[in-house]
């Protein structure tokens, strides 16, 4: 059974910091892509960022230079350091395994409130 369970998130403030993290089990790890997608109250989920398995990275433009997604294949685990929060980072953040030729797997996602 495949599961993906995100941590890490909550209420913070405009500027502030906050670094998620997800573990997977039932997968081979070290073959899928990581990403992590959001989704605020009323708008499409989008992507965020994601991470090869040779660890390329890609960034939505909205999480350059504030975002930074990693992973380690050891602990099955991918993260994301948020710096610089917005208002407008307020969503659920989900997890997402995906390789070539299997359905996406999906996280149960974290909230995230960047509020003063």
């Amino acid at each position: 059974q495949v599961q993906l369970v995100e941590s890490g998130g909550g209420l913070v403030q405009p500027g502030g910091s906050l670094r998620l993290a997800c573990t997977a089990s039932g997968i081979i790890f070290s073959r899928y892509r990581m990403g992590w997608y959001r989704q605020a109250p009323g708008k499409q989920r989008e992507l965020v960022a994601h991470i090869t398995n040779d660890y390329s990275t890609n960034y939505a433009d909205s999480a350059k230079g504030r975002f930074t997604i990693s992973r380690d294949n050891v602990w099955s685990a991918v993260y994301l350091q948020m710096n610089s929060l917005k208002p407008e980072d307020t969503a659920v953040y989900f997890c997402n395994a995906n390789a070539y030729g299997v359905p996406d797997y999906w996280g149960q996602g974290t909230q995230v409130t960047v509020s003063s």
